[in-house]
């Protein structure tokens, strides 16, 4: 690893005037804690389900293209110039993560894994409160995530659910609800909202809905996650909702006509 400034500016004339893999590679090994740096830093403000390394990773990208972009002539030090790029990568990563799935698949396992060790643990089922404080997350977020889970539970449908007065016995296939019946109007409602967000949101606006709306971050984390004053964020929020609003108004009045 290079590391003096003396060395690191030799290395950047170099490369200038002759760019080589290995003198690129070098650049990047001396600058790869500040990738870190700056991934680390937004994780902080992020779900733990999260993978830091793939920050790290997006991050990379983003040193790369700042290496072969800057310029030494305009006096300005690199890692200025780059922490801007850098962040950004980051930041578009973010943007194209599948995150709702991910994160439901991910804390649903950590309640299965937490349960199955402390009733392994205690000899019984723990409490949802010791499930709780064994993943280290509060009763409320913990509702939240069985409730996301959404657990399946099984039974026969040719089992008996009660006797008639005429003694016939009703099964309960006979009975049965199906959860799962949509409606056809609210399904449609959804689909419309969903192609409004993805159709007339940027990619910053609909992360800001799903930081504020699913993970519950304050306007304030937002806007260190996004490097965004907590005033821009708050207005931005205002802006969107009002947008989606009339909308989907106009569209409601579309139907009824």
């Amino acid at each position: 690893m290079l590391a003096t400034d003396v060395d690191i500016q030799s290395v950047w004339l170099t490369y200038k005037k002759s760019p080589t893999e290995k003198l690129r590679n070098d650049l990047i090994e001396h600058y790869a804690q500040l990738v870190r740096f700056n991934a680390e830093r937004v994780h902080s403000k992020l779900p733990t389900e999260v993978d830091v390394e793939d920050l790290v990773s997006a991050g990379m990208f983003g040193l790369i293209d700042a290496i072969d972009a800057f310029d030494l002539e305009r006096g300005v030090k690199f890692e200025t110039y780059c922490s801007p790029r850098v962040r950004g990568a980051i930041l578009d990563e973010l943007r194209s993560m599948d995150w709702v799935p991910r994160l439901v698949r991910n804390r649903s396992q950590r309640v299965q894994n937490a349960t199955k060790e402390l009733q392994s643990e205690l000899g019984r089922m723990p409490s949802d409160k010791e499930v709780a404080l064994r993943i280290g997350v509060s009763k409320e977020e913990f509702k939240r995530i069985k409730r996301d889970g959404s657990a399946v539970t099984m039974t026969s449908l040719s089992r008996k659910a009660f006797t008639t007065d005429s003694t016939r016995d009703v099964s309960e296939v006979e009975i049965l609800r199906d959860e799962r019946a949509m409606d056809p109007q609210k399904e449609l409602q959804k689909e419309d909202l969903k192609t409004l967000i993805q159709a007339n949101l940027t990619p910053t606006e609909r992360l800001i809905l799903v930081l504020y709306y699913y993970e519950e971050l304050t306007m304030k984390e937002i806007g260190l996650t996004l490097d965004l004053s907590e005033s821009r964020v708050s207005q931005m929020h205002s802006a969107i909702v009002d947008r989606l609003r009339f909308q989907l108004k106009q569209r409601t009045r579309e139907f009824r006509i």
